[in-house]
């Protein structure tokens, strides 16, 4: 697990901060609503991380439910969204026992590895999905939208500063992973300032592979796409999970 949503995991919302998901969050909403989103409806976040999707979509729910690998970002969700059910778990195997109207997966699902992963997860949000239920996912790519980037960012919180630089790019264009390197520089207080070095493997699939996977899970999909350049998964459900 990458340190960021381990050891650094309470740096977090000065990295990724709850304020940035505003605009994103309301056109996930957008095209819930636009596909069928029933009355009084229940949600579940697959991979759901700090919470900050979660605390915009929240409203627009009855139920709430979030579920991440990692503890520690659970704890940072908690505070954010103490009303939302928080679950520990892996999105490729954990089993709830409960279906929701809406399952959401944000860029969590970009840690699929491979494509037994991707399945695994597919599956997953099936197997919760209500009959004729939605489903969300949003990769950051897929191959035919992949471009290396760089960015940066960082704000300063109560008595804690953190900047990043970030790099994305693919080593390797014929498996199925790309790198994206972070260096944390971080303070604390009146304390030196220290780097830390964090490396995030993230799967990359064909467009082809996805929509293969979400039929073969029981959902009709299709391709929505959105002002970030990024191709979102919209499905229903129209079976049951294999």
């Amino acid at each position: 697990m990458p340190k960021l949503y381990n050891e650094l995991a309470t740096w977090w919302p000065l990295l990724s901060p709850v304020a940035d998901y505003t605009e994103e969050a309301a056109f996930f909403m957008q095209v819930l609503r636009e596909a069928g989103l029933p009355r009084s409806p229940s949600l579940l976040e697959l991979g759901s991380g700090g919470g900050c999707n979660a605390f915009h979509m929240k409203p627009h729910f009855a139920h709430v439910t979030l579920t991440d690998l990692s503890p520690q970002m659970l704890a940072i969700s908690q505070i954010l969204n103490p009303e939302c059910e928080h679950r520990e778990g892996d999105m490729r195997t954990v089993r709830l026992h409960h279906t929701f109207d809406v399952v959401f997966v944000h860029d969590a699902i970009d840690y699929m590895l491979t494509l037994s992963d991707l399945r695994q997860a597919l599956e997953t949000a099936a197997v919760h999905c209500k009959p004729q239920g939605l489903a969300l996912f949003v990769p950051d790519y897929v191959c035919e939208t992949f471009e290396p980037s760089t960015d940066h960012g960082g704000m300063d919180g109560d008595g804690q500063s953190l900047r990043y630089l970030e790099w994305t790019y693919d080593p390797d264009e014929h498996d199925t992973t790309y790198i994206t390197e972070f260096a944390y520089i971080m303070r604390h207080e009146h304390q030196p300032t220290h780097v830390e070095l964090d490396q995030h493997i993230c799967g990359l699939f064909p467009r082809a592979e996805w929509l293969r996977l979400l039929e073969e899970v029981g959902f009709q999909p299709q391709v929505i796409h959105d002002a970030f350049e990024r191709e979102l998964f919209l499905a229903h459900n129209v079976g049951k999970a294999a």
